[in-house]
C-alpha cells in the first residue's frame, strides 16, 4: 500500500478515535448532568411513595467523582459511589398545613452506587439523617386525609423500588400528636438510631438510644422496626429489648427514687406490650422520706398515641413484702389529667415495710398485714391526696408495738381484760386489727374497725379527716373479765354490785366508747359523755387519798 494511502488511513482512524472519545466524554458529560436532577427526582419520589405525602425540598446537591467514560457507559458506573446532601426536607400529610408536618429533616447525606441508580431496583448504601422530627398523627386520623391522584393510603409505598442498607439518625424527635390540639404531645428525644435493612418490605434491625420524657431517663434498645405503615403510621410494627437507666421518679408528685429497668416489648408504635423488671433501690414517699427497696416484675400494655397504660398485672416486692397491682392509667377525651384505676393486694406482708414507707421516722409497730384495696384517682385538678379514692379491707396479725411505753399500755389493758391486773407474766402481748375502709375527699371512713388482744376486743366505726387530723370513732369495748375483776384491792369489791349491769352480749364487760381528738393526741372515753366503771373506780380511789 502506498505510503500516502497509509497516512490517510491513519489520519482518518485517528480522527475516528477522537470522535469516539469525544462522543464518549460528551455522553458521559450528559449523563453526569442528568445525575443531579435525577437523584433529586428519585429522592422526592421515594419520600412521596414511602410516606404517602407532599414533599418540599430546600436543596439537594450531588457529588460525582471523576471516572472513566468507558466505565460509565459500558459498565453503567458500577462500583462508583456518588454522594448526595439535602437540606430542609418537609413532608406534609396530603398537603395539610393545619397540623405539623409528618416529617421535618434539617439535613440528609446519602451514598449510592451509580451502577444501581438507573436500574429498576435501587440500593442506597447509607443514609445519615440529622435533625429529624417525626410527628405522628393520632390513631385513625390518617384515614381522614383522603386519597390523592387516585392513590389510596393502602397503596402507598408498595411501588417503591428503593432499598436502603443502613440508616443513621442523629438528634431526632418523635412526637405523637393528641386528638385535642390544645393538649401537649407525647415527645421522645432520639439521640442515636441505626437501622439495617434486610430487604424490601421486611422489618429493619435497629439500635437506638433515646431519652424517655417522664420519668426522664436514658433508654438503650435493640430490635426490629417496620415495614412502615403509610396508611396508619402508629401501626408500624416494633419489637425489641431495652435497658432503661437513671430514671428520676422525683418528677412525680408524692414519690421519689431512681429507676432501673430491663425488658422486652413487641407490638406497634401505637400499642406496645412490654414485659420486664424494674428496680428502685431508694423508693420513698416524699412525705415520709424513708427509702424502701422496690423490685417489680411487670407486664403492661401501652398505647403509644396517648400514653394510656394497662397493668396486667405488676408483681412487686417492697422491702420483704410482696404485692400485686393491676388496672389502668388512662386519659379520656376532654380530660385534663389521667384517670388511675387500680387494684392492689398484699397477701402477707411485713407491716414495718408499709409503715416505713408511709410515716416519718422508724416504724412503731410490727406484724403481718393482709390488704386488698381499689385505688382511684379521677382526672381532676388539685393534690393527689385530695383526689385519692380507696375502698378495701385489711387484717393485721401478730401485731406488737415497738415503743415500750405504748406496748406497756397494751400489756396493762390485756391484764385487766383477763381479770389479772397484777400478773406481770402477761407481757409482750400481740394484737390483731382488721377492718374495711373507704377514702374520699381526704377522709378515711372505717365501716368496721376491730382491735383484739388477749382478754379484750374493741369494735369501732368512724373516720379520720386527714385534712384537719380529727378523729371521730364510736363503738364498743368488750372484756372477758367483769368490771370488778379489772381492779385490785378494795376497788374490786366496790365494783362487784355493778358487774351485772355491764355483763351483756356474752362479754364480762360491755361498754359503749368513743375516740376523738387527733392522731397525735387521741381521746378515749365512754359514749354519751358518761364515765366508765374503771374511771369511776379510779376517781373514787383518788377521792379517798385526798381524804
Amino acid at each position: 500500500m502506498p505510503r500516502s494511502r497509509k497516512l490517510r488511513w491513519l489520519l482518518w482512524g485517528s480522527i475516528g478515535v477522537l470522535l469516539v472519545v469525544a462522543g464518549l466524554f460528551s455522553a458521559a458529560a450528559i449523563v453526569a448532568r442528568r445525575i443531579d436532577p435525577y437523584v433529586r427526582e428519585q429522592a422526592i419520589k421515594y419520600l412521596r411513595e414511602r410516606f404517602d405525602g407532599e414533599v418540599e425540598v430546600g436543596s439537594i446537591r450531588v457529588s460525582v467523582p471523576a471516572m472513566s467514560p468507558m466505565k460509565l457507559l459500558f459498565h453503567g458506573g458500577e462500583g462508583v459511589l456518588i454522594s448526595a446532601v439535602g437540606d430542609n426536607i418537609v413532608l406534609r400529610h396530603k398537603g395539610r398545613r393545619d397540623i405539623p408536618p409528618l416529617l421535618i429533616l434539617k439535613r440528609f447525606r446519602a451514598s449510592v452506587d451509580l451502577g444501581s441508580l438507573f436500574g429498576a431496583a435501587k440500593t442506597v448504601d447509607q443514609v445519615i439523617l440529622e435533625g429529624m422530627e417525626l410527628h405522628l398523627p393520632p390513631k385513625g386520623e390518617r384515614a381522614k386525609f383522603g386519597d390523592k391522584n387516585g392513590v389510596t393510603d393502602s397503596d402507598a409505598g408498595k411501588n417503591s423500588n428503593v432499598i436502603i442498607e443502613e440508616v443513621i439518625i442523629r438528634d431526632a424527635l418523635l412526637e405523637i400528636l393528641p386528638k385535642d390540639s390544645k393538649k401537649v404531645p407525647l415527645r421522645f428525644d432520639l439521640h442515636d438510631i441505626r437501622l439495617y435493612s434486610a430487604g424490601k418490605d421486611v422489618a429493619m434491625r435497629y439500635e437506638a438510644a433515646l431519652t424517655n420524657p417522664k420519668p426522664p431517663g436514658e433508654i438503650h434498645s435493640t430490635g426490629t422496626f417496620g415495614p412502615w405503615s403509610a396508611e396508619e403510621p402508629g401501626d408500624t410494627p416494633l419489637t425489641g429489648e431495652y435497658l432503661f437507666e437513671n430514671a428520676d421518679l422525683g418528677v412525680f408528685k408524692g414519690i421519689a427514687g431512681i429507676l432501673q429497668s430491663t425488658g422486652t416489648f413487641q407490638g406497634s408504635l401505637a400499642r406496645i406490650e412490654a414485659k420486664g423488671e424494674a428496680r428502685v433501690p431508694d423508693f420513698r414517699m416524699k412525705s415520709a422520706g424513708n427509702p424502701v427497696p422496690l423490685v417489680a416484675d411487670f407486664e403492661v400494655l401501652v398505647d403509644g398515641t396517648n400514653g394510656n397504660t394497662e397493668l396486667k398485672p405488676v408483681k412487686a416486692k417492697l422491702g420483704s413484702t410482696r404485692l400485686t397491682t393491676s388496672g389502668v392509667v388512662v386519659k379520656h377525651d376532654g380530660d385534663t389529667h389521667r384517670t388511675i384505676s387500680l387494684k392492689a393486694s398484699i397477701p402477707a406482708g411485713d407491716l414495718r415495710d408499709v409503715l416505713r414507707l408511709a410515716m416519718k421516722g422508724t416504724p412503731n409497730m410490727e406484724g403481718v398485714i393482709r390488704l386488698n384495696t381499689t385505688i382511684g384517682i379521677p382526672p381532676q385538678d388539685g393534690r393527689v391526696k385530695g383526689k385519692l379514692l380507696l375502698d378495701g379491707d385489711f387484717d393485721i396479725t401478730g401485731g406488737k408495738f415497738l415503743r415500750s411505753t405504748m406496748q406497756a399500755k397494751i400489756d396493762s389493758f390485756a391484764r385487766r381484760g383477763m381479770g389479772q391486773p397484777n400478773n406481770t407474766e402477761i407481757d409482750e402481748v400481740v394484737h390483731r386489727m382488721s377492718g374495711s375502709f373507704a377514702m374520699a375527699n381526704e377522709v378515711i371512713t372505717f365501716r368496721t374497725l376491730g382491735f383484739e388482744i388477749p382478754g379484750a376486743t374493741v369494735n369501732l366505726g368512724g373516720n379520720i379527716d386527714l385534712g384537719t387530723d380529727i378523729l371521730d370513732f364510736h363503738g364498743a369495748l368488750m372484756l372477758d373479765a367483769k368490771v370488778s375483776q379489772t381492779q385490785t384491792g378494795w376497788k374490786r369489791w366496790m365494783l362487784k354490785p355493778v358487774d351485772p349491769f355491764f355483763s351483756k352480749r356474752g362479754a364480762g364487760t360491755f361498754v359503749h366508747i368513743k375516740i376523738t381528738g387527733t392522731t397525735k393526741a387521741p381521746k378515749f372515753g365512754p359514749e354519751r359523755g358518761g364515765t366508765s366503771p374503771m374511771e369511776e373506780a379510779e376517781n373514787a380511789g383518788r377521792g379517798s387519798k385526798k381524804k
